[in-house]
């Protein structure tokens, strides 16, 4: 669970997802399982003469939490989204970006003008004609109006920088931006057309927030015919679509309570694929017949993170506790938990194997983005007890527990993480186990999530927290999050500071030449990673299968796993 503040960044970060390309390593076979039932609804077989629909049944342990784009949050509401609308780029699981509404999309030499030139005959769900106009409604309601405060829910951080939008005719959209944007696609990427003649009645924050959107008009490749909350989604292919359309009739993606239901559903053929595979369910899989269970980076990246309280006093926002074990101040202390931190066995205990070691607090997934090349720190406890040594952290009083330099203040390490993790606590007994044998204690506890928050940032109140991010395509927000201009918003967890950094992230906001602004993201994490300011255990897998006798065409060789995207139920057809 991530704490709100980080949710803040992330509220779309739950569909979507990253880059690839250089990071990351494409999916792989494994094993897989889990979660509870409810029943779909019937597909409707006419007579022998009539061919039988090709209906994909997808289970998963939730569904949407609303069809309104303005005030959904769950990851399950933007897959569906995805499926429904169109906007005007489409991200890739390798991380690019590709054409969706647009036929061509052009950029003025100074950064600041955009001109996007619409498909012709794009049209909504309901035959109404798309054109610039509803771009045009759409992305205004998104910037909402400053004169009156007005914004759609949720939306407005994407329009950041956005001047003003025009709509010069049918096909034409002109956007202006205040200033260059770097990698603007990531942003428009997933902001959704909607149709002018029905959200026109709902342009302002309270009626967007109020409606329920159940008729879910789009353009998208798939249209809404039923959906039942908590139970299923019930999709249909949009024959008028202005792309390639799907080579299936229909899509129903079906709720599941219980994990081991789940998993019967998926070997007696009720359903042709499940998401949310729990890494502890993969045994119950293994040898089933005709399924496949697959692996690799999430679509939707995220970070586990032990992050360290090393704010410094003069540092210290008015107000805050600022508590934090001095010993953290100390860049070898922190190189020393570092080496004393054995990833993979972490890995191979609490993700059964189904992870990557992890280096900084971007992770591999957004491939591009992702350095690489940085070395980590090895398990060495030698190495991390040397390091003690040379610092004057001796154990003077024989305990077990070393002590500053000056013989006071023993290394115990308050070490606290979110009560709703099904991890956290596993991740914390390992650690704190091992950093035992460097002389090294901690005092665990888990904390309610509005606590931990409370605890962390800005008030530092703590020495030790395990948490998490998840990350949109581009890194910006979680660059951020390590700028000492941070440090008194409650965005910076840690309270590092560095000027060559906050230099460094000034500049790769502005670099619009993508490979410069990649070796400025690059350089910015190996600061970091030097710096010592997070223990990253693990980028997670996301573990999915899939029945080999029902559909083909599963997209399982990308940089990235997602087979409940559009990328594969635009592709699959029945096996026989």
């Amino acid at each position: 669970m991530m704490k709100s503040l980080k949710a803040i960044f992330t509220f779309i970060v739950v569909v979507i997802v990253v880059s690839a390309c250089g990071g990351g390593q494409a999916p792989v076979d494994t094993e897989s399982a889990p979660v509870g039932a409810t029943t779909a609804p019937p597909t409707q077989v006419g007579p022998t003469s009539t061919p039988v629909p090709a209906v994909v049944r997808i289970g998963g342990s939730g569904g949407p939490d609303t069809l309104n784009p303005a005030t959904a949050l769950m990851s399950r509401s933007f897959i569906i989204f995805e499926l429904v609308y169109s906007s005007l780029y489409e991200l890739q699981l390798d991380g690019t970006y590709s054409l969706d509404l647009l036929e061509s999309a052009e950029n003025s030499p100074d950064g600041l003008v955009w001109t996007y030139k619409l498909r012709t005959g794009a049209k909504f769900h309901d035959g109404q004609p798309l054109t610039a106009r509803d771009v045009l409604f759409s992305y205004q309601l998104y910037m909402g109006n400053p004169d009156s405060g007005e914004s759609f829910p949720y939306m407005t951080p994407y329009t950041e920088g956005f001047s003003k939008v025009e709509a010069p005719d049918d096909q034409t959209v002109v956007l202006t931006l205040n200033e260059p944007i770097p990698n603007i696609e990531s942003r428009i990427a997933f902001m959704y057309i909607l149709p002018e003649h029905i959200w026109k009645d709902f342009n302002t924050f309270k009626a967007a927030s109020e409606y329920t959107n159940d008729a879910l008009v789009g353009s998208g490749p798939f249209k809404l015919k039923e959906y039942k909350q908590n139970e299923f989604t019930h999709l249909v292919a949009n024959h008028e679509y202005f792309g390639k359309g799907p080579k299936v009739d229909e899509v129903i993606f079906q709720v599941f309570e219980n994990a081991d239901v789940m998993v019967q559903a998926l070997k007696t053929g009720q359903v042709d694929m499940v998401t949310d595979v729990l890494n502890t369910a993969i045994p119950a899989l293994k040898n089933a017949e005709n399924v496949k269970v697959v692996s690799g980076p999430p679509f939707a990246p995220d970070v586990t993170d032990i992050l360290i309280n090393l704010v410094d006093p003069a540092n210290c926002p008015e107000g805050s506790a600022c508590t934090g074990h001095p010993s953290l101040r100390d860049r070898n202390v922190r190189l020393a938990l570092s080496h004393a931190t054995d990833k993979q066995d972490l890995i191979n205990v609490i993700l059964l194997g189904l992870g990557t070691p992890g280096v900084t607090l971007i992770p591999d997934s957004l491939g591009i983005w992702y350095n690489n090349t940085i070395q980590d720190y090895a398990f060495d406890l030698d190495k991390a007890n040397q390091l003690l040594d040379a610092g004057g952290y001796k154990d003077t009083d024989g305990d077990g527990v070393r002590q500053m330099p000056d013989g006071s203040n023993p290394l115990i390490y308050r070490l606290n993480w979110s009560s709703d993790s099904t991890t956290s606590q596993r991740l914390a007994e390992m650690v704190s186990k091992t950093w035992e044998k460097i002389g090294v204690k901690t005092q665990m506890q888990a904390l309610d999530p509005n606590a931990l928050t409370t605890i962390c940032c800005p008030n530092f109140d703590f020495d030790l927290i395990i948490w998490g991010w998840g990350s949109d395509p581009d890194p910006k927000a979680l660059l951020n999050v390590m700028t000492t201009k941070e440090i008194t918003t409650g965005v910076s967890e840690t309270g590092y500071s560095s000027p060559e950094y906050d230099a460094l992230y000034d500049q790769s906001n502005t670099e619009m030449d993508q490979q410069k602004r990649v070796d400025i993201i690059w350089k910015m994490q190996q600061i970091v990673h030097n710096d010592v300011v997070y223990i990253i255990p693990y980028y997670s897998q996301a573990v999915e299968a899939y029945r080999t006798d029902r559909f083909k065409g599963w997209i399982i060789d990308a940089p990235k796993l997602s087979l409940e995207d559009v990328s594969s139920l635009l592709v699959v057809e029945p096996a026989q």
